[in-house]
């Protein structure tokens, strides 16, 4: 998935977010003037937004912007305080060491944040994509026949079984509908699931490698 990009400009080689306290000094020299309180209290919101968003970050995404130890344990103590006040002081902390960061810094926090934002909608499109499949082998044997020449490494026999399991075990029963409830679904419908999916993530990791070499 391409990733979006973002707004700002190059000055001498360096990334320039657009509204960030370096873009707000850069417009001020052009003009001649300073920034204005709002712009300035703008930049300053929205790095203490992103400083908090750095709670939400994938440890191993955290770990690899190699962040300033200070920071970390403002981070820290901001995820364990439950009091409101307590909460929007401390928030305001992070924001100040956030504004102390290098341009470059800041920036990677960004990327960083908008790299995690991207692989989990991949994730959802891979899981709607498996449970699509799924739904559609149990309802059609045409779609079986599809699945079988995309992916010709399926254990074919075993798929059959299952997907004639499944049919069985969704069968219509009066009680339930009679009742309103949806139709059971029994362990062949995981097991299903579980080798579109992995037939799927092992397909795009060869295409992943593919596209390194």
């Amino acid at each position: 998935m391409p990733r979006k990009q973002k707004k700002g400009y190059y000055v001498k080689g360096q990334f320039v977010a657009e509204g960030s306290e370096l873009d707000l000094e850069l417009k001020a020299e052009i003009t001649g003037g300073e920034p204005s309180r709002t712009e300035l209290k703008k930049a300053s919101d929205d790095l203490q937004k992103l400083g908090e968003a750095l709670l939400t970050l994938r440890g191993d995404l955290f770990e690899r912007l190699d962040l300033p130890e200070k920071l970390v344990d403002a981070l820290d103590a901001l995820k364990k305080i439950t009091n409101f006040e307590g909460r929007r002081r401390q928030s305001q902390f992070v924001g100040k060491l956030m504004r102390n960061l290098e341009p470059e810094r800041q920036q990677a926090v960004r990327d960083a944040l908008d790299e995690e934002r991207g692989g989990s909608a991949q994730q959802t499109l891979a899981l709607h994509m498996a449970e699509k499949w799924r739904d559609d082998l149990i309802a059609s044997d045409d779609s079986l026949q599809a699945w079988l020449d995309a992916n010709p490494d399926t254990d074919a026999q075993q798929l059959r079984a299952l997907i004639r399991q499944a049919r069985k075990d969704t069968q219509p029963d009066q009680d339930a509908i009679s009742r309103g409830l949806a139709p059971r679904r029994g362990r062949a419908y995981r097991e299903i699931f579980q080798i579109v999916r992995g037939q799927l993530d092992d397909g795009e990791e060869g295409e992943e490698e593919q596209q390194d070499d």
